[in-house]
């Protein structure tokens, strides 16, 4: 048991577990609605269309939440002008704003090397570098990502299965998107700093993936992939100390191993149930 133990006797591992798995909590709820509706190619492109924000605000001496938040915005905003007026599907908008704004953030770091390393945490975390205002920020993230799915469950579970059923009735599915877009941008803003705006897309994507695999209602999902998610922030602190790996992307890694031993055990499970019926 020390060899579980002795990595939390660190106050830095203590308060980096807490970021990741704040991170992974508001990440599951909003990346639940993502695997849903098909969107982990607009949740990539977010998370990569943060970069340019981030430099620019590094440059200018902002604070590089608020560079991120106004480039996710900028994103959001140019997928659905694309997607409704520019008569092209949303994936092609969402490509092309996601090679834009990502030639734009490499062109802006091409200009300055000044500032390498705190871009090389912003792209790939340092989950034991958070401080106390990250945290606040993670935990803020979170409730939104909570309320919101509560408060617009039935608007996002009628766009999630069929927009236009949910014009239909009233529910009004374009101001539905870009509320849950908005929420995919505040859950990737609020985590980058703990995993890195490249490494968020694994906790966003992969533990509810894999808790989709075994259930099947919306609540259930959600819960389901926070507890998968903790299981991978906690393992991977463990393993990132003893093997002196990056935390970040150890999490990362074991979040998205998980969705492939749990899809190998259902499969594993359905053949030994077809051979006992045959």
């Amino acid at each position: 048991m020390s060899w579980l133990t002795v990595p939390f006797e660190s106050d830095l591992v203590r308060q980096g577990w807490l970021a990741g798995v704040l991170a992974v909590v508001g990440c599951s709820v909003v990346g639940t609605w993502v695997v849903i509706r098909s969107l982990s190619f607009m949740g990539d492109a977010l998370a990569h269309a943060v970069l340019p924000g981030i430099a620019v605000a590094t440059l200018l001496g902002f604070n590089p939440v608020v560079g991120a938040f106004a480039s996710a915005a900028v994103t959001v905003a140019g997928i659905e002008v694309a997607a409704h007026r520019g008569r092209v599907t949303q994936d092609t908008g969402i490509g092309l704003l996601f090679v834009g704004m990502l030639a734009l953030g490499v062109m802006i770091i091409s200009r300055s090397q000044d500032f390498a390393t705190d871009l090389s945490t912003y792209l790939f975390g340092d989950v034991l570098g958070v401080g106390t205002g990250d945290l606040w920020m993670e935990g803020v993230a979170a409730v939104v990502a909570l309320s919101a799915s509560v408060v617009l469950y039935r608007p996002f579970l009628a766009l999630s299965f069929n927009e236009e059923k949910a014009a239909s009735i009233g529910m009004r599915p374009r101001l539905a998107s870009a509320a849950m877009l908005l929420l995919l941008a505040v859950a990737i803003v609020a985590s980058f700093r703990a995993v890195g705006s490249l490494l968020v897309f694994s906790l966003l994507v992969a533990p509810p993936a894999t808790a989709s695999l075994v259930l099947r209602r919306v609540p259930a999902i959600m819960a389901g992939g926070a507890l998968v998610g903790v299981a991978a922030v906690t393992a991977g602190m463990v393993l990132s100390y003893h093997l002196d790996t990056a935390g970040s992307a150890t999490m990362a890694g074991l979040a998205v191993a998980a969705f492939f031993v749990v899809l190998a055990g259902r499969e594993l499970a359905a053949r030994t149930v077809l051979a006992r019926a045959v």
